[in-house]
């Protein structure tokens, strides 16, 4: 094997960088091939072919076909071993990567089975480790990543190849970035360049996709009813009603993000969205906007929408309101608007719905007096799409700034929760139920404090760390002591930055000697595991099984019985029922024959409770068994609403409002998990969190809040005109009966019993009064999830 590295590298100019907009080299293309998944791409003669093994310990297979449809490992120089039985299951598995291989073999008229196998990393690699082949010939590459679905108490997921062709002949110029391929057979397909506008009809129920080919473009979009203007009636997206009855300046996927007319008739609605920033309320560019800048005769959006209009005899506009797609508008803390480069990459997408009979109208911006186009207009491709398409809601998710957009996902416990609700929200890239139609908040978290309840939790992200170094390397980067986590225990801990910020908080499972299982809220952590485990130059793999293990929550006084009537534990682990508080045990549904799960005694709801990880595969029977057996306690399905009120309640932080990257362990309010004293190791961060907990600045705090109002993340916390802290989060306590409030105040000011006021409106013209008392709020000696009630 011929080891070349090739990495694509973040667009820079003159000191600006951009690493959401990563380049290759000239005739250099990359193709990601997911774990468990495959990829086909047409191949050259004298092309380079590189597979990087991008998180280690990942075998790869692939096949080529020539036109004459014969198959050897020869065309690509290497050693034939057979029938390509990885890429043959992995087409069988029924993922979408596979259902595209397949329809590529049929067109070509090829047989998968005569194919010869080359295998690569076949004796197992380090993350990053490359392979490189030249193709002798023409024909068609299959690549496949195998793997096998992951048991919970295994760590062998699956994870991504990444497949570089480094073209032979690619051409003297450097190729022009084109639009990707359709979502579908497209009814309407056009390419607008900057400069120019374009109206067409589309049927209610048809789909419109508005893509950005190159990114950083933007594209002003306006629709009229089309039955309105049959009567004569000009009947638009009216900003102000949109905003009035969907109540949120920017949209999002689903029934919140509907576009109305001024008569309250529903146009359009967003079905996925890859970019996530838009502007829907401002007016497309217009001809004064250029002239009050000194550019009189600038061309301008709203003079060609009028223009491109004018067949369908709707009257001219001075400025067009509109949704402008891609526009990255900023508005500062006097409402004023200011605008930035767009958020937009590459192949970047809205796909609406149509709710009625519409005539639309789509423009590529001109403007390049300013960063709204990123000084460069480009050209943007509109695609219509027949009614019955079978397009999933979706917003685009990336781990990272240079990671590849990923839709929206479901969990494997998705469709058990939506036999109790259809409001789900996005959560860090799946769909999370809110609430549940028939309970609703309060009575979901009365259900978990009195009864039992249980809940979907299966985005937490989970990393498999294992090899020699596993444990210098968890040692290294979380607070806690790992060299006294036995094997079968789970601890709480920080993950920090060298300057003490912390990069999330989640737990630690230790599975062996040499195995451990993080668990947290973000692929930041993970990415971070990774990139010090290469800088470091360690012996230890750390790679994602976030979506081979999903989980569910069992919390509440009854959990304990209720698991321990469904699940079997071998004579070496404990069982449910002996399972003390963090720890955890292997398991199996019913008997030794059983499916297998990993159960811990953790949750995050201040109650007994219990998370139980299988494979996604076995998600439904396990929610099935768990909800028969809990129908006699009076089990009620939990959503993100009413866990976030117990989780305040019990005093339990939350990224984003208890903490972030400039917050350090002890302001977040979980000292605890930083033990200086007993621990003489060093790790990440640890210099700058010694320091910052010897001079304190802040101090997370509990309130208790007078007259009933519950403040709002982010509002002021005063003590006379002075502001001394803010809140994180607030809530009317249910159990307790008052209003109570997490916030961060200055350590001159967080003692308890300090009366304060909480400043609204502007801080100063609306005050609730308030004090500072311990947290939790309730339960403080945490008896309750210790299975102690009263």
């Amino acid at each position: 094997m011929n080891v070349q590295p090739i990495f694509e590298v973040p667009f820079e100019r003159r000191g600006v960088l951009a690493p959401g907009l990563p380049i290759l080299p000239h005739g250099v293309e990359r193709h990601p091939v997911p774990g468990a998944g495959s990829r086909a791409v047409a191949i050259a003669k004298g092309d380079q072919i590189t597979l990087l093994d991008r998180d280690g310990m990942q075998m790869a297979e692939m096949v080529i076909f020539t036109p004459d449809r014969s198959s050897r490992a020869g065309y690509l120089g290497a050693t034939g071993q057979g029938q390509p039985d990885g890429i043959i299951a992995t087409l069988a598995n029924g993922s979408r990567s596979g259902r595209k291989v397949l329809r590529a073999l049929e067109a070509a008229g090829f047989d998968i089975g005569q194919g010869d196998a080359i295998r690569v990393f076949e004796e197992g690699s380090q993350a990053g480790d490359m392979a490189s082949f030249t193709a002798e010939v023409d024909g068609l590459l299959i690549v496949a990543a195998p793997g096998a679905p992951m048991r919970p108490e295994e760590q062998n997921p699956p994870t991504d190849i990444i497949l570089y062709v480094k073209r032979a002949a690619p051409g003297r110029e450097k190729p022009d970035i084109t639009a990707p391929d359709p979502l579908a057979d497209p009814l309407q397909d056009y390419n607008i360049l900057p400069g120019n506008a374009q109206s067409y009809e589309v049927k209610a129920g048809e789909f419109i996709q508005i893509l950005d080919v190159k990114g950083r473009e933007c594209s002003d979009f306006q629709a009229f009813s089309l039955r309105a203007l049959d009567k004569g009636i000009e009947r638009e997206i009216d900003p102000t009603t949109t905003r009035s009855l969907m109540g949120n300046l920017y949209p999002a996927p689903g029934i919140f993000s509907k576009y109305w007319s001024v008569d309250q008739e529903p146009l359009v609605e967003i079905v996925q969205d890859t970019c996530g920033r838009h502007d829907t309320f401002g007016l497309a560019c217009t001809a004064r906007y250029y002239e009050d800048l000194g550019y009189p005769g600038h061309i301008n959006c709203s003079d060609n929408i009028n223009r491109d209009l004018a067949q369908y005899g709707i009257r001219p506009r001075g400025g067009w309101p509109a949704i402008n797609f891609f526009f990255n508008t900023l508005l500062d803390e006097t409402n004023a608007i200011s605008m930035d480069d767009p958020w937009s990459r590459p192949g970047d997408y809205v796909l609406l719905r149509a709710l009625t009979d519409l005539v639309c109208v789509s423009t590529a911006c001109p403007c390049d007096i300013d960063p709204a186009n990123g000084w460069n207009p480009t050209d943007i491709q509109v695609r219509t799409y027949k009614a019955g398409e079978d397009f999933s809601r979706s917003i685009g998710y990336r781990k990272s700034a240079e990671a590849d957009v990923e839709k929206t996902k479901k969990t494997a416990f998705h469709e058990c929760f939506a036999r109790h609700t259809r409001d789900f929200i996005e959560y860090n890239g799946y769909w999370l139920p809110n609430t549940m139609t028939n309970h609703g908040a309060i009575a979901e978290y009365w259900a978990c404090r009195d009864k039992v309840a249980v809940m979907d939790l299966s985005p937490l992200r989970k990393y498999e760390v294992t090899g020699p170094d596993a444990e210098e390397l968890m040692q290294l980067c979380v607070s806690r002591n790992m060299k006294k986590l036995s094997v079968g225990q789970v601890v709480y801990t920080a993950m920090c930055y060298e300057h003490g910020g912390m990069i999330d908080d989640g737990t630690v499972y230790r599975l062996g000697e040499t195995n451990f299982r993080w668990i947290g809220g973000n692929d930041t952590s993970g990415l971070w595991l990774q990139e010090q485990a290469g800088k470091r130059g360690l012996n230890v793999w750390v790679r994602n099984s976030t979506d081979q293990l999903h989980n569910i929550a069992v919390q509440g006084r009854h959990s304990r019985e209720i698991l321990s009537r469904i699940f079997w534990t071998p004579p070496q682990q404990p069982a449910v029922e002996e399972l003390p508080w963090f720890r955890l045990t292997v398991a199996r549904v019913g008997d030794v024959a059983g499916t297998s799960v990993v159960i811990s005694r953790t949750g995050y709801s201040g109650e007994l409770g219990y998370e139980i990880f299988c494979h996604p595969k076995d998600a439904v029977e396990i929610f099935d068994r768990v909800w028969e057996e809990g129908q006699e306690f009076g089990i009620t399905p939990l959503g993100l609403e009413a866990l976030d009120m117990l989780r305040i309640e019990g005093g339990l932080i939350f990224a984003g409002s208890e903490f972030d990257d400039q917050t350090d362990p002890f302001e977040a309010g979980i000292g605890f998990t930083v033990p200086l004293k007993s621990m003489e190791d060093d790790f990440i961060g640890r210099t700058a969190v010694e320091e910052r907990k010897a001079h304190p600045h802040r101090k997370l705090v509990g309130f208790e809040v007078e007259g009933g109002t519950i403040p709002a993340p982010g509002d002021c916390v005063r003590i006379g005109r002075a502001q001394v802290g803010e809140i994180t989060s607030a809530m009317k306590s249910p159990i307790l009966g008052k209003v109570i409030a997490l916030g961060r105040v200055s350590t001159t000011h967080a003692e308890i019993g300090t009366e304060i006021e909480i400043g609204q409106l502007d801080g100063q013209q609306k005050r609730l009064r308030a004090k500072i008392v311990p947290f939790p709020h309730f339960d403080p000696k945490k008896e309750r999830v210790k299975g102690n009630y009263d």
